[in-house]
């Protein structure tokens, strides 16, 4: 009774706000409505076909949107006479102030209306991808500041919009910053449609964004021509008149800025269009409240060891080969010495990431965990990111597998190139089995341990307490026995306990068994737990590496000019420009999906 009261004044907070919200919830639920289902004949029935409906035309309305804004870029890529850059930049600067009424509508407004937010979603908006917005907004900004700057310098061959666009952009990349880390896990159960127009609105102009960053080249088109030109000038000849850079420190500063910060500002759009879509998602969504208190797993280092000696190796390594190329490709046209190193560097550190995933994934397969089939928008987002953002990647190598193998295979740095390609394809597969198969695993928490442990320490007070009731029931007869009846009534009673007394010794042995067989079959789970955590760690620090060599700089990819020649500056521009920000976005979301294999092995 006493233990039983203690346990309850030892519940957590969350339960506690979870229950006491429970009844309120039951008479403030706002259920959906449409029109086109007024006459159905239950409430459950009408909210849910309203959510389809409010789904629908809200993804209509982004269909219509994204559409429009891909004939613009399309029309300014092919005829750039009657469709230009500047035209396409009103027509993304009006979409980003709608979006910007709508943030700051639901801010002020739409968030703080009574009974507005009743459910918040555990899983969305994690600690790492709250992050990434804020690290590459921070980066985007500063992108949009360098071109302010760079425009300003040139402000005789440029027009007024070529500020003012990247001036609305740093707005709106603070906003939508704030607005995601603030309420990214909301289930709004208010203006439910009004609300998944804004989200649908904000993702189809984040997506127009990231294309557009895919296919504008305008800034390394006039680094182009200003190469050209200076080769022009030690020819002798007279170069033509084009709106460069002059030669001053402050414009390269500019220049040199925005080339390095481009990748971050196409993978803010695609993490922002992410949490956005999970945000759509849990519109009007209810969840039920948990029974007690959710087991967070955490991240302990406790027993893995080679796991991240050989990730510190890895990372070690390639940060020396990023600073070595990073020198070569600062200071002139690196050399072929520079791009072999590179890429044998990937060769041996691609397969034995390959190898980890496949023993995981068997480690997963021997595991007795079943698959965890309960709805959660926030992990089908995972998987489809992963899939999706490894065919950024996947799309690179095989043009590069084309572009060589029709050329001269047989060449050392571009078979080093091609065996690349092919185990990077290999390495991102392996990879997104283990990470997809790892999330869908029912998590192994502290609590089955100490359920079985409980079960045991309560076995053992009933017997305690047995064996103390007959002894003192024992004491009494004793007492009070003072005829022959009672010594017949003492013996009887004494042969009673002593044959308790061995059912109980008998009843300990088997407990004592099963514990011992439950301490194998523990120290089996953990052993697989171990190497499980072992890969999980190892796999984490190699993705870093391999999201910070891109992300800073080293784009050899388009660099050693091999594919560039082979399909042109523009088709390559633009095929880099799809791959390259795909492929780092996988490697910081495959840290977030190894990281939560990790924690919960």
């Amino acid at each position: 009774m006493l233990g039983s009261q203690v346990s309850r004044q030892k519940s957590c907070h969350h339960c506690k706000s979870r229950s006491a919200a429970a009844p309120a919830e039951a008479s403030t639920v706002h259920y959906e409505k449409s029109w086109l289902y007024r006459h159905c004949s239950s409430v459950q029935q009408r909210d849910r076909q309203a959510q389809k409906a409010g789904q629908l035309f809200s993804g209509l309305l982004a269909m219509n949107v994204v559409f429009l804004g891909c004939a613009f870029i399309s029309s300014m890529i092919f005829n750039h006479m009657a469709i230009t850059l500047a035209e396409v930049w009103i027509l993304l600067s009006i979409l980003k102030v709608l979006c910007l009424c709508w943030i700051v509508y639901y801010l002020l407004g739409t968030s703080r209306q009574p009974h507005a937010v009743l459910h918040r979603d555990s899983h969305a908006g994690a600690i790492w991808i709250r992050g990434s917005v804020l690290l590459f907004g921070s980066c985007s900004v500063l992108l949009n500041a360098f071109q302010i700057g760079y425009s300003a310098i040139l402000i005789q061959c440029k027009s007024k919009v070529d500020i003012l666009f990247p001036s609305i952009a740093i707005i709106f990349i603070c906003t939508q910053a704030l607005f995601l880390c603030r309420h990214s896990k909301d289930c709004i159960q208010v203006q439910h449609n009004f609300t998944r127009c804004g989200l649908m609105l904000t993702i189809a102009t984040n997506l127009l964004l990231w294309l557009l960053a895919v296919t504008d080249d305008t800034i390394h088109m006039e680094i182009e021509s200003q190469l050209r030109e200076v080769e022009q000038r030690f020819a002798g000849k007279a170069p033509t008149a084009s709106c460069t850079c002059p030669d001053t420190t402050i414009c390269k500063v500019f220049q040199k800025g925005y080339i390095l910060l481009y990748p971050f500002n196409t993978e803010y759009r695609l993490v922002c269009c992410s949490m956005l879509y999970v945000m759509w998602k849990n519109v009007g969504r209810r969840i039920s409240p948990p029974h007690g208190c959710p087991a967070k797993p955490q991240l302990r280092l406790q027993g893995v060891v080679l796991g991240p000696l050989l990730g510190a190796v890895a990372v070690i390594i390639g940060i020396c080969v990023f600073m070595l190329y990073q020198i070569q490709a600062t200071g002139s046209v690196p050399s072929r010495q520079v791009f072999v190193m590179y890429y044998s560097y990937y060769i041996v550190l691609l397969p034995l990431m390959s190898l980890g995933a496949v023993i995981g994934t068997i480690i997963h397969a021997l595991e007795k965990r079943e698959l965890d089939t309960l709805k959660n928008p926030t992990r089908s987002l995972d998987v489809i990111l992963l899939m999706g953002a490894a065919l950024g990647q996947i799309g690179m190598c095989y043009f590069s597998i084309v572009a060589l193998v029709a050329t001269n295979p047989m060449d050392l740095l571009n078979s080093l190139i091609l065996s690349y390609s092919v185990l990077l394809i290999f390495q991102n597969i392996t990879q997104n089995v283990f990470i997809i198969d790892g999330l869908h695993r029912q998590h192994l928490t502290a609590a089955a341990e100490a359920k079985h442990t409980g079960h045991e320490g309560q076995q053992a007070p009933e017997l305690r307490s047995e064996e103390e009731t007959m002894a003192s029931s024992k004491q009494e007869d004793t007492h009070s026995s003072s005829s022959k009846e009672e010594e017949m009534k003492e013996e009887q009673i004494c042969e009673g306990y002593e044959q308790r007394r061995m059912s109980m010794m008998e009843l300990g042995q088997e407990i004592r068994k099963v514990s011992i067989s439950y301490i194998h079959t523990y120290s089996n789970l953990t052993w697989k737990r171990r190497v499980l955590r072992e890969i999980s760690f190892f796999l984490v620090l190699c993705n870093i590496i391999l999201w910070v060599m891109p992300t800073f700089g080293a784009h050899p990819a388009f660099e050693n000019g091999l594919e560039k020649s082979f399909y042109g500056y523009s088709t390559w521009f633009v095929i880099v420009n799809f791959g390259l920000p795909l492929g780092v976005f996988y490697r910081m979301h495959s840290v977030g999906g190894l990281l939560e294999i990790y924690a919960t092995a």
